[in-house]
């Protein structure tokens, strides 16, 4: 199968390049630069040169390959209603070109759209008031392409970790570093869902290969993981103490991480390894963090 592979370079994109060569499908990458063409090329893939905007550009790619892995997103959490915007287009530009052909398009979503305190599942549908709602248009909209003859599937990614991480978990850190403590609210029982990189590229491939249209996958290997044990962990790397914050001060302290940092977020992946065969094998978030590639 010729995937087109938007995000192609980035954290989670570039393992599922690598996930789908292996496997022998031939890739199509989006790179925005010289440095993408180049790392895409030495993988073993094609470039398409252009970006999220140029929804021209992810049209005509989208309607030469036999399917879509779209794992790119304009990450600007200042602007999230303009992120959305692009996000939407490009949506768009996938159905335009996949339209009445039953060809398959992943699309990236996240576990953080759903209700906190309680187990998400595949079936839940997004709160509007989760630390991820900016996303839950845009999986609806997505979702919505299998009325136009799209074998379109969601897959919602928890916290995703592994060599080269620079989101979350390397901010936590860095913050940690920067304030002498490394922090957690109240008691810090809210729970983190979490995968590893590789893991969630396995599932990207499934997904690619036979999720069939309106399909909602969770590329979840861990669905509890205690905020208070990462930041234990970050500590005693650190050599900082772990201490208890009040909720109220977790945005002076987190800043625009603090909605992360306090949010409930126990998701379950059952139904998707039952269906997909999907068994993570890959360190947990735990034990990840407690190598030297985050320090």
């Amino acid at each position: 199968m010729r995937v087109f592979v938007t995000g192609a370079t980035g954290f989670v994109g570039s393992a599922v390049v690598r996930e789908l060569l292996g496997a022998g499908h031939q890739v199509l990458g989006l790179a925005r630069s010289d440095a993408a063409e180049a790392a895409l090329k030495e993988a073993g893939a094609q470039a398409h040169r252009g970006d999220l905007n140029d929804v021209d550009g992810l049209r005509a790619a989208a309607a030469g390959a036999d399917g879509v892995v779209h794992t790119g997103f304009h990450h600007d959490f200042s602007d999230l209603h303009g992120a959305l915007r692009i996000e939407l287009a490009a949506l768009a530009a996938f159905g335009d070109a996949l339209a009445d052909s039953g060809r398959p398009l992943v699309v990236t979503s996240v576990t953080g759209l759903l209700a906190p305190g309680r187990v998400g599942t595949e079936t839940d549908g997004p709160d509007p008031a989760g630390p991820g709602a900016h996303r839950a248009e845009s999986e609806r909209a997505a979702l919505a392409l299998a009325d136009r003859g799209v074998r379109v599937s969601a897959l919602r990614l928890p916290s995703v970790h592994g060599a080269g991480d620079h989101a979350f978990v390397p901010a936590l850190i860095g913050v940690a570093r920067d304030k002498g403590v490394a922090a957690y609210p109240d008691e810090g029982a809210n729970r983190w869902s979490a995968v590893h990189r590789l893991d969630a590229a396995a599932l990207y491939r499934r997904a690619l290969e036979a999720a069939p249209a309106g399909a909602v996958l969770h590329a979840v290997a861990e669905g509890e993981v205690r905020f208070r044990d990462i930041a234990e962990v970050i500590g005693r790397r650190l050599d900082v103490p772990a201490v208890s914050l009040p909720r109220a001060q977790a945005t002076e302290h987190f800043g625009w991480l603090a909605h992360f940092c306090v949010n409930d977020n126990p998701t379950s992946s059952a139904m998707t390894r039952q269906r997909y065969d999907w068994r993570p094998e890959q360190p947990g978030l735990l034990a990840d963090l407690d190598q030297d590639h985050y320090f």
